[in-house]
């Protein structure tokens, strides 16, 4: 279904006021019975990464990590069981999968006398077993599954719902014997950037005309179709004419170019 702007907004205004936890997804659901869970899910996600991009970079100052850090030293000492990082993070207001992540880099700096990579952190985050500090893997996995916009677990359930909808569209223009070129025919042949299908005949679709088709498993507001636009889809419209974009997912709407 589509939703309206005055809808959108009154949705967006309601989340500014609560903090990012299922709780308050629920209480979202009570405000807005009529939406869907999944359009709800999907836009108090957005959101919420709005937010945290705002305040990101207060967190990551060279106090602040330490704050943290010590805080954390001193919570699980008082209480090694104690969720202590997750209600560190509800307390000031940040992803838990991203407090995890700072304490842990903090707490492999200290250990190895050096910045740990990347590459290491994010595979610890994956998989907690891998730290060398049972309290702090233990801390890090209760962060890991209650952090429902941030994290190694929500990527995996973004990248399943971003595959079943590519599905999904697949089949209906199968269904319509509609002939089209997928993502990865494009890719075989050499481009770089492409849409999930091109159509090889376009259609008219409530008076435009349609090239190609892109699917995103995410609410399209304003802010995402713009950075759709500068990342993806102007090069889309170089190379295939007047296009106009379907992003799918929690919900369906479609935009034009």
């Amino acid at each position: 279904m589509k939703l309206s702007k005055a809808q959108y907004d009154e949705i967006a205004q309601f989340l500014g006021h609560v903090q990012p936890t299922r709780q308050s997804l629920r209480k979202l659901k009570e405000k807005f019975p009529s939406q869907s869970q999944s359009t709800l899910l999907s836009i108090f996600s957005q959101e919420y990464q709005k937010q945290i991009k705002r305040t990101h970079a207060k967190h990551h100052t060279a106090e602040a990590v330490e704050t943290y850090y010590q805080r954390y030293l001193n919570g699980v000492m008082k209480n090694a069981a104690a969720p202590v990082l997750l209600e560190l993070a509800n307390e000031v207001d940040f992803a838990p999968s991203l407090m995890a992540r700072i304490v842990l880099e903090r707490f492999l700096q200290e250990r190895e006398q050096a910045i740990p990579s990347k590459t290491l952190i994010n595979s610890m985050l994956r998989d907690p077993s891998q730290i060398p500090d049972g309290v702090l893997a233990n801390q890090v996995y209760q962060c890991t599954v209650n952090d429902c916009c941030y994290g190694p677990l929500v990527d995996c359930i973004k990248h399943a719902i971003g595959h079943e909808h590519e599905v999904l569209l697949r089949e209906m223009l199968l269904e319509k014997n509609l002939s089209f070129i997928a993502e990865d025919q494009l890719r075989a042949k050499g481009y770089d950037k492409t849409p999930d299908f091109i159509l090889e005949v376009p259609v008219a679709v409530e008076g435009h005309i349609i090239h190609w088709i892109e699917s995103k498993a995410s609410f399209g507001d304003e802010s995402s179709h713009q950075a759709y636009l500068q990342d993806q889809f102007w090069s889309y419209w170089n190379r295939t004419g007047v296009t106009r974009v379907f992003l799918c997912g929690y919900q369906k709407v479609i935009h034009s170019l």
